[in-house]
């Protein structure tokens, strides 16, 4: 019998950690991070990292895993947190993965990473269409080699546009060849018994509890805290200087922007994600793999019968 593996999800400021920490408590379980944010030492205040005293109660994992120069992927982050899990299991306790990334939550319902290895030679190639033709050269090179069978890819986005056409060219198959072959392999958790809740609240109340949070942040001094990690190289890491709080924060001190509006970036811009993050949980997760719970009424007792 496969091992249980507990995931409690949910947009942000919907009131994940205070119940992870009290289903924890009540059933003997580890929680381990699945929240992109938190991965870097000094990113504090602004991702609302789990406090000191909260740690205190209950084991946590793959939080303050690396300074904010170092990069992060999701190889890196499936690699750590099984053998989180197998540690936390092999003790007897019980796992909780808790987080909102969906791109690194996605790797607990299947594959998320291939294994193609792209030679030098077709990087530069593609990056050499990219500085001649931009979006539109890179979309129709990718025609070429693989018709217009793309699927769902996101053909303005030139990062996914470069994967993709790398792939094509290193392997020779198409977009949709290469989606079939990924998709039919396991993922790197299928061999645990995974079941996911999703806190959800109304649109005004979550919306009021986004507003209140980024206004604590800021009395709790996310100005400071972004200073001090700007020294110490933050804008050097796209995916750190780009977390929402903290890219608002960045443009105020670089002089782009006027701190007196800096609440109002942030709560709009959290705004933003909380509907991407609810729209990733209604389309991205597998059909009947994952559970919506009334954030109001849910209590750790039975919260994953």
């Amino acid at each position: 019998m496969s091992r249980q593996l507990h995931i409690l999800t949910g947009p942000t400021a919907v009131g994940k950690t205070a119940l992870a920490l009290e289903w924890a408590e009540a059933n003997g379980a580890e929680i381990v991070s699945c929240d992109a944010s938190l991965f870097y030492r000094g990113m504090d205040i602004g991702t609302a990292k789990p406090t000191a005293a909260e740690r205190a109660r209950v084991r946590h994992w793959l939080i303050d895993l690396c300074g904010v120069r170092e990069r992060m992927d999701v190889a890196k982050y499936v690699e750590l947190a099984r053998a989180a899990c197998e540690d936390i299991a092999g003790r007897g306790r019980r796992v909780l993965v808790t987080g909102g990334s969906g791109f690194y939550l996605k790797s607990f319902f299947g594959p998320v990473a291939d294994t193609i290895e792209i030679p030098a030679t077709v990087r530069e190639e593609v990056a050499e269409l990219e500085r001649a033709g931009g979006v539109a050269a890179l979309e129709a090179r990718l025609r070429e080699v693989s018709g217009d069978a793309l699927g769902g890819l996101d053909l303005a986005n030139p990062r996914r546009l470069t994967r993709a056409l790398e792939r094509c060219l290193a392997t020779g198959r198409t977009v949709g060849e290469l989606a079939a072959e990924f998709y039919a392999k396991p993922g790197p958790f299928a061999d645990w018994d995974v079941r996911a809740v999703c806190l959800m609240r109304e649109d005004a109340e979550l919306r009021a509890r986004v507003e209140a949070r980024v206004g604590q942040m800021l009395r709790d001094g996310l100005v400071e805290e972004v200073r001090r990690l700007r020294a110490e190289g933050i804008e050097e890491n796209p995916s750190a200087a780009s977390a929402i709080g903290y890219r608002e924060t960045l443009a105020v001190l670089r002089g782009e922007a006027a701190e007196a509006g800096l609440a109002e970036a942030i709560s709009l811009n959290t705004w933003k994600l909380v509907r991407k993050q609810k729209t990733w949980f209604r389309t991205q997760v597998p059909e009947g793999r994952m559970r919506q719970v009334d954030a109001k009424t849910a209590r750790a007792d039975g919260l994953f019968a």
